[in-house]
């Protein structure tokens, strides 16, 4: 639609009472305000781009079933509701920096905001000569908080004390080393104690060189920051933080009075989560990846601790967990499959080959590639090829290997993930890894050609840049040997239980076991693994079960008939939980995909002879386990004679000898 056919538009809007979805972006806000003149029925109205993702393409005249797939998409119902997290400003601002540059914002924002300045030097021009707003000065201990609660901690480290000194420039005069500057502070390192400046300052008494440097906090709803470091040494600084005076960030900081909300864009199940049991820890996956430093290890309680204040909604984290035990909530999971199902079942349907997914960010990704297709319209680009279809998202790191593979078994011939500058470090290892494992499963099946990648990540910051890779990823060599059958399976809430399915969907359909079906194994890289089994030493291993009780995701599993550890494989997370509860050092991880039926069947991983007491003959451990412990205490100075022999004996027996024995002492 175009704004020439605004009375279409208002004649949509009035004759129904379902969603009307309008293909035009640009026009947005004119038809908004048309909507809201005239008598509208609908309740929902969307807007979808159609233009710069199909219409601006070298390849517009095939882009019809694409153009299909985004309509189809477009009328999806919005993600349901998910709790919410609260941040209150009340507009207290701190502005840390040179105070030529703190007083330059300051006059920009004093309006609105209540500005507190935390000088850094005097700058170029120094502090003015009116002292405007409160100031204060010495050494930043740290800063710590988010939006509503930042919490400021320093040392009055210096002579002259900011509160009492009237900016007369008596003491800058007096000054024969020039050791005090525009900001009414002195640098320590060029003072040589002459002791001019106490004079000059007279009545006043702001110069006090015996001052004691006590720690002083306060607290700020906002902070912006003008120095060469950040107080924050993460990628995904917290809400209200602030580091440049340009005229975006001063407009946004002049909207930050009142309370906001923002989604709560994970879940957490803590039964599932396999960090750590018994305070061992196993699993680091979302502490090691998170960008904000937002979830914090708990070993004690055998949890993490997510703080949902200074979670950015990234997704990495949920896309790492190997449990499910972190998902993502908004949108979830199941809302993601339909819609890539969605977009791929009517792409097809409308006669689309080929489709490949380009997973981009609702911000930067998105920005780029609407710029792509102006730069198309100008004939100095290719555009978005027609069988390639933009998913936006929140964050690309939210979706994961499970999202993936459903995509590929929905149909698409190939998914593409497109980051820029916004992304931190550690998202792209982690989807690397993740995308390393598709991989190694498709190449192994026989679904992909060896080295040639059918998830990849795709790195672009300019329009030109993106076209470039577009090309060569989604017009270079096939990926695929042959295409992963369609499934007509959902994406469900646990992760678990979709890879379980898509595993399943892969494997009976492998054209790898079709031609070798004696094949049993499939490796897996170790990074980032989520399948494996468990190699156990027979000779260490003493059966004493400790890494049964530390399996969280029941994998490990003991017999309470015979002295046996077993495992499910389909089961096991690869956390290593197990391998670091092992008091014998007896297990070992190894990341692999079993090809058979018996991945989802109990074996038996080492066994041994129960071991019955030589007073009674109660079976009450295995004989490894007393014969290691004879071993290990026999040269010990309280287990000698009768006291060793006890070790033998059942907990009930021990107890009796210990009485009826004649050469015991009691105490």
């Amino acid at each position: 639609m175009c704004r020439r056919e605004a009375g279409a538009f208002i004649n949509a809007v009035q004759s129904t009472t379902d969603e009307v979805v309008v293909a035009c972006t640009q026009e947005q806000r004119l038809f908004g305000d048309l909507a809201a003149q005239a008598q509208v029925k609908t309740s929902v109205i969307k807007f979808v781009n159609i233009r710069e993702t199909s219409g601006w393409s070298r390849d517009a005249k095939d882009a019809t079933p694409k153009i299909a797939a985004l309509l189809a998409a477009a009328h999806l119902p919005d993600p349901q509701p998910v709790p919410t997290v609260t941040f209150k400003s009340a507009g207290r601002l701190l502005i840390i920096g040179a105070i030529d540059a703190a007083e330059q914002a300051a006059a920009l924002l004093s309006d609105v905001l209540n500005v507190t300045l935390f000088t850094q030097g005097p700058g170029q021009a120094g502090g003015t000569q009116s002292r405007r707003y409160p100031v204060l000065g010495g050494q930043v201990l740290s800063l710590e908080g988010w939006l509503g609660t930042f919490k400021l901690s320093w040392a009055s480290n210096n002579p002259i004390d900011l509160d009492m000194c009237t900016r007369c420039n008596a003491c800058v005069v007096a000054c024969p080393e020039q050791a005090i500057g525009l900001d009414y502070q002195i640098d320590l390192s060029k003072c040589q104690s002459h002791r001019d400046c106490v004079t000059a300052c007279g009545a006043v008494g702001a110069i006090n060189f015996q001052r004691d440097a006590v720690p002083e906090t306060a607290e700020f709803d906002l902070v912006l920051d003008l120095r060469v470091h950040s107080a924050f040494s993460r990628h995904a600084l917290p809400q209200g933080y602030f580091r440049q005076a340009d005229a975006a960030t001063l407009m946004r900081l002049r909207e930050l009075v009142g309370e906001f909300e923002k989604p709560r864009f994970f879940a957490y199940k803590q039964k599932l989560c396999a960090h750590s049991r018994n305070e061992q820890v196993g699993c680091l996956a979302c502490v090691d990846i998170c960008s904000a430093q937002a979830i914090s290890s708990e070993p004690a309680r055998q949890q993490i601790k997510v703080n949902p204040s200074l979670c950015v909604g990234c997704g990495a984290c949920t896309t790492v967990c190997p449990t499910g035990a972190l998902s993502y909530a908004y949108p979830s999971a199941p809302e993601q499959g339909v819609k890539l199902k969605t977009l791929l079942s009517t792409y097809q349907q409308a006669g689309g080959k080929d489709p490949v997914l380009l997973l981009h960010s609702q911000e930067a990704g998105q920005a780029l590639v609407q710029e792509l297709g102006r730069a198309a319209q100008l004939q100095l680009a290719h555009g978005v090829p027609a069988h390639v279809i933009p998913v936006s998202l929140w964050h690309t790191a939210s979706l994961g290997l499970d999202v993936w593979l459903t995509a590929l078994a929905y149909g698409a011939a190939q998914v593409v993930v497109l980051h820029t500058r916004e992304e931190a470090p550690q998202y792209i290892d982690g989807l690397q890894a993740q995308m390393n494992q598709v991989q190694a499963m498709l190449e192994g099946l026989g679904y992909a050609l060896p080295g040639q990648p059918v998830v990849e990540l795709l790195h672009a910051t300019q329009a030109l840049e993106l076209d470039a890779e577009l090309q060569r990823v989604c017009t270079g060599k096939k990926r695929l040997r042959t295409r992963v059958p369609l499934a007509t399976m959902a994406v469900m809430a646990d992760k678990r239980s979709t890879l379980g399915l898509l595993v399943d969907h892969l494997l009976d359909h492998a054209p790898a076991l079709q031609a070798s079906p004696a094949a049993e194994v499939l490796a897996l890289p170790t990074e980032g693994a989520l399948f494996g089994s468990l190699d156990v030493s027979i000779d260490r291993c003493t059966l004493c079960m400790s890494c049964v009780s530390a399996c969280p995701a029941q994998a490990l599993q003991d017999n309470q008939q015979a002295p046996q550890l077993r495992f499910i494989e389909k089961n096991c997370v690869q956390c290593g939980l197990c391998v670091t509860t092992c008091p014998e050092k007896a297990l070992k991880l190894v990341p692999r995909l079993l090809l058979t039926p018996q991945r989802k069947e109990l074996r038996v991983l080492n066994e041994t002879q129960p071991y019955g007491c030589v007073r009674c003959g109660k079976a009450f451990g295995t004989l490894k386990g007393i014969e290691a412990m004879m071993a290990k205490l026999s040269g010990h100075s309280m287990f000698q004679g009768a006291a060793l022999e006890r070790l033998k004996m059942c907990g009930d027996c021990r107890v009796i000898d210990i009485y009826s024995s004649g050469d015991e002492q009691k105490i």
